[in-house]
Formats: structure tokens, C-alpha cells, sequence
């Protein structure tokens, strides 16, 4: 900035503060970890909201951490969490699993970083903070990226519900199984129902976090599936029915070195949640970097104890059977006892996570498309909210009953839009603002370009890897 004075809004209650860039530039600094101590700690940038105004200025209202935890974790488990079985059988346990907290790891690193250079840059949005380090033409792009992965994270959900609830070719419906043939059997009749009843309501609010009991609902039925499957797992694998698991990767056939190519971005997009970040920071009561800091590492540990737990008893039950959504092994007898009613469980109490995630998504995705449009990150007024959410449930809707099979765009999408905002963006406003002495640890610059190598090489594999499968199956 050629200036050192930031412009605050009237209504706001901080002062205008001067800070002396020379003073950091010339200053010795001691490395930390990943931050130079000295710049990490500033207290003006600790103290500063994302979002400048009246109503943000106040620190005392807004969600705890617990809170702040359960959305962010709302935003990462979501559809991913049914296709890890599925990278699970692909990659072995011992390498899925190292892959799971690996990404964990890095996710969690470009969190802190995207909040640290927020903060700095005063930024309320990830589009806001693309801007200031890469510019305007970079921010419309990050805002696409959101748009689409936000969209396509949608239609997934609308299309894994009616599949679940009315069934499709690959397994039966509950509604089916519970009720036999009827209106129910039209998966397009059901996502609608669903839609306008349950999400749409939920859609409507302006705030994230008034989310916070959905968003721990939704978690807390995540657990459940999560707990159940690992029961069954165990159950069986005391009885002995349990073939013993592959440990890596297969490199025997030029099919299992294809699938490894294409599962590689679903592993990688699995802890996609940095365009949640602003808006929960925003709204955390008595936030600070610090604090926020607390929630993505919260969420992290919470997120890979899923993950792992899901993906390792789904491909010890399943085996190399596992299908890419591991749901569709749940219609089946699972040869224990009370079997139908654990799939029951398991499948109804998914889709009631789906349905209290899909708000948490469609926030982000509202608040994208206005800043895209309007220039602004929050609706001006109640009724362009109520008519903004009315448009995008319209459009998703729309896609999840023109889309008829959600994994391949799922792929894609992990391998372009999901990389880009976990791990490009983050990595590339790091390094740009580090030219501009927002000092970083040496450290810190090695880890942020070897994330930034990783997310381009396995975006391409992952791309070339997707075009190469679509060319073999319509050979």
C-alpha cells in the first residue's frame, strides 16, 4: 500500500492508528515456526475484525469457539467423507491414512495463514484478501473458483438425497424399502420437497452463526455414522469375516495406476473449508488470530479423526467391493445382527447431515455471488438476501436434476477449484505479501512453495488423469 494510513468507516468504533513500516523492516526479528514473532504479535492486528464497521466492531457478541468449530467442521465434512473408503481402497491403509493427516496438516497451516494476512490486510472476505495481494483480476478468479465449487459441493448433496431417499439404479430407496412403489420413487419430487421445506429455511439466514446448533447437529450426526460403521467393522472383524486390508498402493495393472491418479484430488479437496474462514472469524466472539487459530486446529484434529475412522472400517467392511460412495453398500446385508435397521440408521441419519451442512455451503456461495455482483460481501437489504437465496437453490436444484452421476464432476472439481482455494491462493497471497515485508520464517517460504508444487502437480494429474478415464469409458 502506498500509504500508511487505512481508511476506517465512520460508524466504526477503532481509532485510525499509524504503523511504521520502517520500524518492522529495520527491526531485528526472532523465527517461530512458521511466523517471525515479532510481526505475528502485533497487537493492532489482534485486535483488528476482518470486517470494519459498527456492528463488527463489537467483540463481545457472536459464536464461542465450540461454535466457530462445529461450522468450520460443517464446511470440510460434507459428500467427501462417503468417497474416502473408496481412496481408502486405492491407496492402501497405510498410505491413506498418512495421506489423511498429511492434508489435515497442510490445510491447517493455509487456514492460519489465510486469517494471519486477513487480518493484516483488514480483508472481510477470501475474495478481499486474494485482491490485496494478487489483485483485482486474481479476486474474480478465486470468486469463480468459490462459485463453482461451492455450486457443484450443492447439486452433490441434492443428488446423494434423492438417490438415498427415492434410490437410483445402483441400489433401492429407503422410502421404497419402507413403503413400497409410490410418488416417493421420483427422485426430482423428493429433492424438491426437500429443498423447499427443510434447506430453504435454513438458507434464508442471514448470519452464519445462527447455524451453530445445525452446524453441531450436523456434526454430531457425522460422529454417528462414523461410530456405527466402526462398530459393524469391529463386530466382524472379531468374527473373523474380514479379509485382511491392502497396506499401498496396487501398481499391478495400468487400471489400479489410473484409479490412483483420479483419487489423488479427492484426498487433497477433502479439507476444502478456507472460504468458511472469514465469515466465521467474523462472527467469533472475542476474536483475535489467536483465537481463530484455536477453532482450525480444533477442527483439524476433529476432521481427521472422522476421516481416518470412516475410510479405514468402510474399507475393512467392504473391502475391494467398496464403491466410490460407500452408501451404496449400505442397502445390502451386512451379516450381522439388526443389519436392515443399521443401514437404516446409517443412510437417514446422512442424509439429515446433508441437509444441515447445505447451509453452511450455500452461505459462502451467497455471500460470493453478491460480492461478485453488488461489490459487497453482505446483502444490503432483507428481501435482495431472500431473492439472492431463491435464485441459487433455483440453479442448484436445476443442476441436480440435469446431473447423472455427481463423481466425475466431483473429481474435477477437486482437482481445479478445490486446490486452487486450499493451497494455491493461500500459498501465492503468503509469498506475495512476504515480498512485501510481511516477514515469514525461511521455514515457512520452503513450506508454502512445496504446497504450491503439490496443488499444480496433482492438479494436472488429477485433470489428465479424469480425461484419460472419461476417453476409456466411452472407448
Amino acid at each position: 500500500m502506498d500509504s500508511n494510513y487505512s481508511v476506517i468507516p465512520g460508524t466504526s468504533s477503532i481509532e485510525l492508528q499509524f504503523h511504521d513500516k520502517n520500524k518492522s523492516a529495520t527491526s531485528p526479528s526472532k523465527t517461530k515456526g512458521l511466523y517471525n514473532e515479532e510481526d505475528y504479535a502485533l497487537e493492532e492486528f489482534d485486535e483488528l475484525p476482518l470486517i470494519l464497521g459498527s456492528d463488527s466492531g463489537s467483540k463481545d457478541v457472536g459464536s464461542g469457539v465450540l461454535g466457530a468449530v462445529f461450522n468450520l467442521a460443517t464446511s470440510i465434512i460434507g459428500a467427501g467423507i462417503m468417497a474416502l473408503p473408496a481412496t481408502m481402497k486405492v491407496l492402501g491403509v497405510a498410505f491413506g491414512l498418512f495421506s489423511i493427516i498429511l492434508m489435515g496438516i497442510l490445510s491447517e497451516i493455509s487456514i492460519e495463514l489465510l486469517v494471519r494476512f486477513s487480518v493484516i490486510c483488514k480483508s472481510s472476505s477470501y475474495g478481499d484478501v486474494v485482491e490485496s495481494a494478487l489483485g483485482r483480476v486474481a479476486r474474480v478468479v478465486s470468486e469463480i473458483c468459490i462459485i463453482i465449487n461451492n455450486a457443484g459441493i450443492l447439486v452433490v448433496y441434492l443428488i446423494i438425497i434423492g438417490d438415498v431417499m427415492s434410490g437410483s439404479s445402483e441400489h433401492v430407496g429407503v422410502f421404497q424399502q419402507l413403503l413400497g412403489h409410490g410418488l416417493w420413487d421420483h427422485r426430482k419430487l423428493v429433492i424438491l420437497i426437500v429443498l423447499v421445506v427443510f434447506l430453504a429455511p435454513l438458507c434464508a439466514l442471514e448470519k452464519i452463526d445462527s447455524l451453530s446448533l445445525t452446524s453441531a447437529a450436523s456434526v454430531a450426526l457425522a460422529v454417528v455414522f462414523v461410530v456405527a460403521s466402526c462398530v459393524i467393522a469391529f463386530i466382524k472383524l472379531l468374527e473373523g469375516s474380514i479379509k485382511s486390508p491392502r497396506m499401498g498402493p496396487d501398481f499391478g495393472s495400468k487400471t489400479a495406476i489410473l484409479d490412483l491418479l483420479v483419487v489423488i484430488p479427492i484426498m487433497t479437496n477433502a479439507y476444502v473449508c478456507h472460504f468458511n474462514v472469514q465469515p466465521i472469524y467474523n462472527e467469533l466472539k472475542g476474536r483475535s488470530p489467536q483465537k481463530m487459530n484455536q477453532v482450525g486446529r480444533l477442527t483439524t484434529v476433529l476432521c481427521v479423526l472422522v476421516y481416518a475412522s470412516t475410510a479405514v472400517s468402510g474399507y475393512l467392511l467392504f473391502g475391494d467391493d467398496t464403491e466410490s460412495d460407500v452408501l451404496t453398500n449400505f442397502d445390502e446385508n451386512l451379516g450381522i445382527r439388526f443389519s436392515s435397521i443399521l443401514n437404516y440408521v446409517i443412510r437417514i441419519g446422512y442424509v439429515l447431515h446433508l441437509v444441515l451442512v447445505f447451509p453452511v455451503i450455500h452461505f459462502s456461495l451467497r455471500q460470493t455471488v453478491n460480492t461478485l455482483i453488488c461489490k459487497s460481501s453482505v446483502p444490503q437489504s432483507r428481501k435482495r438476501t431472500l431473492a439472492l437465496t431463491v435464485v441459487l437453490l433455483g440453479i442448484i436444484y436445476f443442476g441436480s436434476t440435469m446431473i447423472p452421476n455427481i463423481w466425475v464432476a466431483f473429481k474435477f472439481t477437486g482437482a481445479t477449484t478445490g486446490l486452487s482455494l486450499g493451497f494455491i491462493f493461500p500459498s501465492l497471497i503468503s509469498l506475495r505479501l512476504d515480498r512485501q515485508g510481511k516477514n515469514l520464517g525461511h521455514g515457512a517460504r520452503i513450506l508454502l512453495w512445496l504446497m504450491l508444487v503439490l496443488a499444480g502437480v496433482v492438479s494436472i494429474v488429477g485433470v489428465v488423469g479424469n480425461i484419460y478415464s472419461l476417453k476409456n469409458q466411452s472407448d
